[in-house]
């Protein structure tokens, strides 16, 4: 393994003497983290896997929590259903 496998993909590796190894280098690390700040899907993706994972340890260590929380998101999203549909009506 050389030490350019251990750098993450938007790095610029050390030690490049040639200008124009540098430059692709450089465009190279660019792209890489404009790739992984504009897939904007991928993004919501890990983030949403990260508050799942966050959500069951939750739910492992405090049960009845977890079921307060539950109740609590469902109720508030019927009030905002029974608000917007008042509105509507009206």
């Amino acid at each position: 393994m050389t030490s350019s496998d251990s750098l993450p993909r938007t790095a610029v590796p050390a030690g490049i003497t040639d200008p124009v190894e540098s430059a692709r280098a450089e465009l190279k690390a660019a792209l890489a983290a404009i790739e992984i700040k504009g897939n904007v899907p991928r993004r919501l993706e890990k983030a949403s896997q990260r508050g799942i994972a966050r959500a069951r340890t939750f739910a492992d260590r405090n049960p009845a929590g977890a079921v307060a929380a539950v109740v609590g998101v469902a109720a508030v999203a019927g009030g905002l259903v029974w608000a917007i549909a008042r509105a509507i009506a009206r």
